[in-house]
Protein backbone atom coordinates (compact mmCIF):
# COMPACT_ATOMS: atom_id res chain seq x y z
CA UNK A 1 0.00 0.00 0.00
CA UNK A 2 1.17 3.47 -0.67
CA UNK A 3 1.73 6.62 1.08
CA UNK A 4 -1.51 8.81 1.60
CA UNK A 5 -1.97 11.33 -1.52
CA UNK A 6 -0.63 14.07 0.33
CA UNK A 7 2.20 12.39 1.77
CA UNK A 8 2.88 11.22 -2.00
CA UNK A 9 2.25 15.00 -3.43
CA UNK A 10 4.20 16.81 -1.16
CA UNK A 11 7.25 13.97 -1.50
CA UNK A 12 6.93 14.43 -5.57
CA UNK A 13 7.18 18.22 -5.06
CA UNK A 14 10.18 17.99 -2.84
CA UNK A 15 12.09 15.61 -5.22
CA UNK A 16 11.68 17.15 -8.21
CA UNK A 17 13.17 20.30 -6.17
CA UNK A 18 16.31 18.16 -4.84
CA UNK A 19 17.08 16.24 -8.13
CA UNK A 20 17.24 20.01 -9.35
CA UNK A 21 19.84 20.98 -6.93
CA UNK A 22 21.53 17.65 -7.03
CA UNK A 23 21.77 18.46 -10.59
CA UNK A 24 23.68 21.99 -9.79
CA UNK A 25 25.75 20.55 -7.46
CA UNK A 26 27.07 17.60 -9.83
CA UNK A 27 25.70 15.07 -7.63
CA UNK A 28 25.18 11.74 -9.36
CA UNK A 29 24.24 8.67 -6.78
CA UNK A 30 22.76 5.26 -6.69
CA UNK A 31 21.64 3.91 -3.64
CA UNK A 32 22.46 -0.04 -3.15
CA UNK A 33 19.85 -2.10 -3.31
CA UNK A 34 19.51 -3.85 -0.15
CA UNK A 35 16.64 -7.11 0.47
CA UNK A 36 14.94 -6.72 3.45
CA UNK A 37 15.86 -9.12 6.41
CA UNK A 38 13.11 -11.33 7.31
CA UNK A 39 11.57 -11.16 10.63
CA UNK A 40 8.81 -12.45 12.70
CA UNK A 41 5.09 -10.82 11.79
CA UNK A 42 4.43 -8.08 14.64
CA UNK A 43 8.07 -8.11 15.95
CA UNK A 44 9.80 -4.37 16.14
CA UNK A 45 12.23 -3.22 14.16
CA UNK A 46 16.07 -4.08 15.08
CA UNK A 47 17.47 -1.20 16.32
CA UNK A 48 14.33 1.38 16.49
CA UNK A 49 12.30 1.67 20.17
CA UNK A 50 8.74 0.08 19.22
CA UNK A 51 6.51 2.97 18.09
CA UNK A 52 9.59 4.80 16.85
CA UNK A 53 9.17 5.57 13.23
CA UNK A 54 12.94 6.85 11.61
CA UNK A 55 12.56 8.61 8.11
CA UNK A 56 15.19 9.68 5.68
CA UNK A 57 18.56 9.95 6.60
CA UNK A 58 18.13 7.71 9.64
CA UNK A 59 18.58 4.01 9.54
CA UNK A 60 14.90 2.67 8.04
CA UNK A 61 12.00 4.61 6.87
CA UNK A 62 8.33 3.84 7.81
CA UNK A 63 7.58 0.86 5.71
CA UNK A 64 10.60 -0.54 7.32
CA UNK A 65 13.08 -0.93 4.28
CA UNK A 66 16.96 0.20 5.00
CA UNK A 67 17.44 3.39 3.97
CA UNK A 68 21.30 4.42 2.77
CA UNK A 69 22.54 7.65 4.14
CA UNK A 70 24.46 9.84 2.13
CA UNK A 71 27.79 10.08 2.65
CA UNK A 72 29.56 12.76 5.37
CA UNK A 73 31.13 14.95 2.73
CA UNK A 74 27.65 14.88 0.01
CA UNK A 75 26.26 18.72 -0.45
CA UNK A 76 23.87 19.96 2.40
CA UNK A 77 20.34 21.18 2.15
CA UNK A 78 18.97 23.14 5.05
CA UNK A 79 14.94 23.07 5.70
CA UNK A 80 13.83 26.12 7.57
CA UNK A 81 11.25 24.60 10.24
CA UNK A 82 8.79 26.60 12.47
CA UNK A 83 6.96 23.42 13.86
CA UNK A 84 3.83 23.94 11.85
CA UNK A 85 2.49 21.66 9.14
CA UNK A 86 3.45 23.29 5.70
CA UNK A 87 7.46 23.37 7.25
CA UNK A 88 7.37 20.16 9.13
CA UNK A 89 5.85 18.16 6.25
CA UNK A 90 8.53 19.72 4.39
CA UNK A 91 11.17 18.57 6.45
CA UNK A 92 9.72 15.03 6.44
CA UNK A 93 9.73 14.65 2.82
CA UNK A 94 13.32 16.44 2.37
CA UNK A 95 14.98 13.74 4.44
CA UNK A 96 13.26 11.27 3.36
CA UNK A 97 14.01 11.68 -0.01
CA UNK A 98 17.22 13.40 0.08
CA UNK A 99 19.34 10.30 0.67
CA UNK A 100 18.00 8.63 -2.29
CA UNK A 101 19.86 11.42 -4.60
CA UNK A 102 23.39 11.70 -2.48
CA UNK A 103 22.53 14.80 -0.59
CA UNK A 104 22.54 15.45 3.14
CA UNK A 105 19.19 17.09 5.14
CA UNK A 106 19.43 19.29 8.21
CA UNK A 107 17.27 21.97 9.54
CA UNK A 108 17.52 25.36 11.30
CA UNK A 109 14.45 26.66 13.74
CA UNK A 110 14.49 30.30 14.27
CA UNK A 111 13.31 31.22 17.90
CA UNK A 112 12.19 35.03 17.22
CA UNK A 113 12.01 35.45 21.18
CA UNK A 114 8.46 37.24 21.01
CA UNK A 115 6.86 34.70 23.05
CA UNK A 116 6.48 33.11 26.50
CA UNK A 117 8.33 29.26 26.18
CA UNK A 118 9.95 30.22 22.77
CA UNK A 119 13.41 28.80 23.50
CA UNK A 120 11.63 25.49 25.15
CA UNK A 121 9.20 25.26 21.55
CA UNK A 122 11.88 25.50 19.71
CA UNK A 123 14.29 22.91 21.69
CA UNK A 124 11.53 20.49 21.39
CA UNK A 125 11.13 21.39 17.18
CA UNK A 126 14.69 20.39 17.10
CA UNK A 127 14.45 17.29 18.50
CA UNK A 128 12.01 16.33 16.79
CA UNK A 129 13.91 16.69 13.83
CA UNK A 130 16.62 14.89 14.72
CA UNK A 131 14.44 12.10 15.48
CA UNK A 132 13.32 12.24 11.98
CA UNK A 133 16.45 11.88 11.23
CA UNK A 134 18.06 15.67 9.64
CA UNK A 135 21.30 16.14 10.92
CA UNK A 136 22.65 18.89 11.39
CA UNK A 137 19.65 20.79 13.19
CA UNK A 138 19.98 24.28 14.62
CA UNK A 139 17.61 25.99 17.08
CA UNK A 140 18.70 29.85 16.55
CA UNK A 141 17.50 32.40 18.79
CA UNK A 142 17.54 36.06 17.43
CA UNK A 143 16.70 39.51 18.25
CA UNK A 144 13.73 41.47 16.22
CA UNK A 145 13.89 44.87 15.59
CA UNK A 146 11.66 47.23 14.45
CA UNK A 147 12.36 48.75 11.59
CA UNK A 148 9.53 48.42 8.67
CA UNK A 149 6.76 46.86 11.53
CA UNK A 150 6.56 43.70 13.25
CA UNK A 151 6.02 41.34 10.60
CA UNK A 152 8.76 42.18 8.41
CA UNK A 153 11.22 42.83 11.28
CA UNK A 154 11.14 39.39 11.99
CA UNK A 155 11.28 38.10 8.91
CA UNK A 156 14.59 40.29 8.07
CA UNK A 157 15.96 38.46 11.59
CA UNK A 158 14.70 34.98 10.33
CA UNK A 159 16.42 35.33 7.02
CA UNK A 160 19.50 36.60 8.31
CA UNK A 161 19.47 33.82 10.84
CA UNK A 162 18.77 31.14 7.91
CA UNK A 163 21.45 33.20 5.87
CA UNK A 164 23.92 32.62 8.47
CA UNK A 165 23.23 29.04 9.20
CA UNK A 166 23.77 28.16 5.17
CA UNK A 167 27.16 30.04 5.20
CA UNK A 168 28.09 28.34 8.90
CA UNK A 169 27.13 24.42 7.54
CA UNK A 170 28.41 25.18 3.71
CA UNK A 171 24.42 24.88 2.53
CA UNK A 172 24.09 25.05 -1.08
CA UNK A 173 19.96 25.43 -0.53
CA UNK A 174 17.33 26.24 2.60
CA UNK A 175 13.96 24.75 1.33
CA UNK A 176 11.19 26.93 3.01
CA UNK A 177 7.83 25.63 3.32
CA UNK A 178 5.39 28.52 1.41
CA UNK A 179 2.38 27.19 0.03
CA UNK A 180 -0.16 27.90 -2.67
CA UNK A 181 -2.01 29.90 0.28
CA UNK A 182 0.78 31.87 1.66
CA UNK A 183 1.41 33.17 -2.57
CA UNK A 184 -2.52 34.15 -2.32
CA UNK A 185 -2.28 36.34 0.40
CA UNK A 186 1.17 37.98 -1.11
CA UNK A 187 -0.80 38.64 -4.03
CA UNK A 188 -3.77 40.15 -1.90
CA UNK A 189 -1.46 42.35 0.44
CA UNK A 190 0.61 43.56 -2.99
CA UNK A 191 -3.06 44.36 -4.01
CA UNK A 192 -3.75 46.36 -1.37
CA UNK A 193 -0.44 47.83 -0.78
CA UNK A 194 -0.61 49.35 -4.60
CA UNK A 195 2.51 47.73 -5.56
CA UNK A 196 3.65 46.80 -9.13
CA UNK A 197 3.99 43.76 -11.26
CA UNK A 198 6.80 42.66 -9.26
CA UNK A 199 5.19 42.46 -5.81
CA UNK A 200 1.92 40.61 -7.46
CA UNK A 201 3.89 38.07 -8.66
CA UNK A 202 4.17 36.92 -5.30
CA UNK A 203 6.81 34.92 -3.98
CA UNK A 204 9.49 32.87 -6.44
CA UNK A 205 10.01 29.26 -6.04
CA UNK A 206 13.85 29.83 -6.91
CA UNK A 207 15.51 33.23 -5.51
CA UNK A 208 19.23 32.62 -4.95
CA UNK A 209 19.79 30.38 -2.39
CA UNK A 210 16.21 30.03 -1.32
CA UNK A 211 13.65 27.21 -2.68
CA UNK A 212 9.92 26.78 -2.39
CA UNK A 213 9.12 23.30 -3.62
CA UNK A 214 5.34 23.46 -2.36
CA UNK A 215 4.31 26.27 -3.88
CA UNK A 216 1.74 24.88 -6.21
CA UNK A 217 0.30 22.54 -3.17
CA UNK A 218 -2.36 24.18 -0.62
CA UNK A 219 -1.73 24.46 3.07
CA UNK A 220 -4.16 21.27 3.66
CA UNK A 221 -2.05 19.36 2.07
CA UNK A 222 0.75 19.47 4.83
CA UNK A 223 -1.61 18.92 7.48
CA UNK A 224 -3.48 15.83 5.75
CA UNK A 225 0.41 14.73 5.39
CA UNK A 226 1.84 15.60 9.34
CA UNK A 227 -1.81 13.48 10.72
CA UNK A 228 -0.79 10.25 8.19
CA UNK A 229 2.43 10.27 9.58
CA UNK A 230 1.68 11.36 13.22
CA UNK A 231 3.83 14.04 12.94
CA UNK A 232 2.71 16.71 16.12
CA UNK A 233 2.72 20.40 14.34
CA UNK A 234 3.07 23.72 16.46
CA UNK A 235 0.33 26.23 15.50
CA UNK A 236 2.38 30.16 16.18
CA UNK A 237 -0.69 31.84 17.82
CA UNK A 238 0.24 34.92 15.65
CA UNK A 239 -1.00 33.78 13.09
CA UNK A 240 -4.47 33.56 14.07
CA UNK A 241 -3.47 36.88 15.71
CA UNK A 242 -5.89 40.27 13.70
CA UNK A 243 -3.32 42.53 14.73
CA UNK A 244 -0.58 41.12 12.09
CA UNK A 245 -2.00 42.15 8.85
CA UNK A 246 -1.41 38.36 6.82
CA UNK A 247 -3.38 37.30 9.56
CA UNK A 248 -6.51 39.52 8.56
CA UNK A 249 -5.92 38.12 4.93
CA UNK A 250 -6.15 34.53 5.52
CA UNK A 251 -9.08 34.38 8.60
CA UNK A 252 -10.62 37.17 7.30
CA UNK A 253 -10.36 38.37 3.88
CA UNK A 254 -10.01 35.26 1.71
CA UNK A 255 -12.97 33.56 3.07
CA UNK A 256 -15.14 36.56 2.56
CA UNK A 257 -13.69 36.33 -1.39
CA UNK A 258 -14.28 32.19 -1.44
CA UNK A 259 -17.69 32.91 0.31
CA UNK A 260 -18.96 35.85 -2.33
CA UNK A 261 -16.86 34.60 -5.49
CA UNK A 262 -17.06 31.09 -5.20
CA UNK A 263 -14.05 28.62 -4.61
CA UNK A 264 -10.63 28.81 -6.41
CA UNK A 265 -9.52 32.51 -5.13
CA UNK A 266 -6.76 30.40 -3.60
CA UNK A 267 -5.87 28.75 -6.88
CA UNK A 268 -6.53 32.23 -9.03
CA UNK A 269 -4.78 34.29 -7.40
CA UNK A 270 -1.76 31.48 -7.55
CA UNK A 271 -1.90 31.74 -10.93
CA UNK A 272 -1.91 35.14 -11.42
CA UNK A 273 1.35 35.43 -9.40
CA UNK A 274 2.54 32.55 -12.13
CA UNK A 275 1.35 35.21 -14.92
CA UNK A 276 2.88 38.52 -13.69
CA UNK A 277 5.88 36.38 -12.53
CA UNK A 278 6.56 35.44 -16.54
CA UNK A 279 5.76 39.55 -17.55
CA UNK A 280 7.89 40.96 -14.85
CA UNK A 281 11.05 39.02 -15.73
CA UNK A 282 11.01 40.29 -19.17
CA UNK A 283 10.32 43.79 -18.17
CA UNK A 284 13.13 43.58 -15.40
CA UNK A 285 15.75 41.99 -18.46
CA UNK A 286 14.28 44.39 -20.45
CA UNK A 287 15.30 47.55 -18.41
CA UNK A 288 19.00 45.57 -17.67
CA UNK A 289 19.60 46.02 -20.99
CA UNK A 290 18.00 49.17 -21.18
CA UNK A 291 20.25 50.20 -18.20
CA UNK A 292 23.21 49.64 -19.87
CA UNK A 293 22.82 51.72 -22.95
CA UNK A 294 22.09 54.66 -21.29
CA UNK A 295 25.01 54.84 -18.81
CA UNK A 296 27.25 57.43 -19.26
CA UNK A 297 30.69 57.87 -19.19
CA UNK A 298 30.72 58.86 -15.35
CA UNK A 299 27.37 56.49 -14.55
CA UNK A 300 24.84 59.04 -14.67
CA UNK A 301 21.81 58.06 -16.71
CA UNK A 302 20.65 59.51 -20.49
CA UNK A 303 17.61 61.12 -19.41
CA UNK A 304 16.57 62.19 -23.28
CA UNK A 305 16.68 58.23 -24.16
CA UNK A 306 15.42 57.44 -20.75
CA UNK A 307 12.10 59.41 -21.97
CA UNK A 308 11.94 57.12 -25.22
CA UNK A 309 11.23 53.99 -22.98
CA UNK A 310 8.18 52.21 -21.93
CA UNK A 311 7.04 53.44 -18.64
CA UNK A 312 7.26 50.05 -16.81
CA UNK A 313 11.12 49.60 -17.91
CA UNK A 314 11.70 53.35 -17.90
CA UNK A 315 10.43 52.93 -14.23
CA UNK A 316 12.61 50.00 -13.36
CA UNK A 317 15.99 51.43 -14.83
CA UNK A 318 14.87 53.97 -12.15
CA UNK A 319 14.87 51.77 -9.44
CA UNK A 320 17.72 49.87 -10.51
CA UNK A 321 19.85 52.84 -10.56
CA UNK A 322 18.63 53.90 -6.99
CA UNK A 323 19.08 50.39 -5.33
CA UNK A 324 22.83 50.79 -6.94
CA UNK A 325 23.00 54.12 -5.32
CA UNK A 326 22.27 52.74 -1.98
CA UNK A 327 18.64 52.82 -1.44
CA UNK A 328 17.25 49.67 0.61
CA UNK A 329 14.94 47.71 -1.70
CA UNK A 330 12.35 47.46 1.03
CA UNK A 331 11.88 51.32 1.89
CA UNK A 332 11.74 52.01 -2.20
CA UNK A 333 8.43 52.59 -2.68
CA UNK A 334 6.20 53.06 -6.01
CA UNK A 335 5.64 56.61 -5.35
CA UNK A 336 9.58 57.23 -4.79
CA UNK A 337 9.83 55.81 -8.39
CA UNK A 338 6.88 58.08 -9.93
CA UNK A 339 8.67 61.28 -8.69
CA UNK A 340 12.00 60.32 -9.76
CA UNK A 341 10.28 59.52 -13.01
CA UNK A 342 8.94 63.74 -13.07
CA UNK A 343 12.75 64.38 -13.55
CA UNK A 344 12.68 62.25 -16.76
CA UNK A 345 8.88 63.20 -18.11
CA UNK A 346 8.27 66.37 -16.60
CA UNK A 347 10.84 68.12 -16.13
CA UNK A 348 10.65 71.78 -14.73
CA UNK A 349 14.01 72.66 -13.14
CA UNK A 350 13.10 70.87 -9.99
CA UNK A 351 15.93 70.43 -7.19
CA UNK A 352 17.11 67.47 -5.79
CA UNK A 353 15.27 64.20 -4.80
CA UNK A 354 16.06 62.75 -1.26
CA UNK A 355 15.03 59.37 -1.57
CA UNK A 356 15.41 56.97 1.33
CA UNK A 357 19.08 55.45 2.86
CA UNK A 358 20.23 58.96 2.17
CA UNK A 359 19.97 58.91 -1.68
CA UNK A 360 19.85 62.08 -4.02
CA UNK A 361 18.01 62.06 -7.16
CA UNK A 362 19.44 65.51 -9.41
CA UNK A 363 18.74 66.08 -13.02
CA UNK A 364 22.15 67.90 -14.46
CA UNK A 365 22.99 68.62 -17.84
CA UNK A 366 20.35 65.93 -19.68
CA UNK A 367 21.63 63.45 -16.89
CA UNK A 368 20.17 61.29 -13.95
CA UNK A 369 22.62 61.14 -11.34
CA UNK A 370 22.07 58.89 -8.06
CA UNK A 371 24.11 59.33 -5.29
CA UNK A 372 24.74 59.27 -1.42
CA UNK A 373 24.07 62.40 0.48
CA UNK A 374 27.58 63.58 1.32
CA UNK A 375 29.45 62.10 -0.93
Amino acid sequence: MGPHPAVAAIRLAVRRTLTDLAAEAGTTFTAPVREPRERPAGAPLVGAAVGTTLIGNAARHPSGLPRTPAAPGSPLILVAVSGGADSMALAIAAAFEAPKIGLRVGAVTVDHGLQAGSAERAAQVADRLRTLGLDPVEAVLVRVGRAGGPEAAARDARYAALDAAADRHGAIAVLLGHTRDDQAETVLLGLARGSGARSLAGMPAHKGRYRRPLLELDRAATRQACAAQSIPVWDDPHNCDPAYTRSRVRHEVLPVLEKHLGGGVVEALARTARLFRDDADALDQWASLAERDLRTGDGALDAVKLAELPPAVRRRVLRRAALRAGCPAGDLFARHLETIDLLVTGWRGQGPLHLPGGVEATRRCGTLVFRRQGD
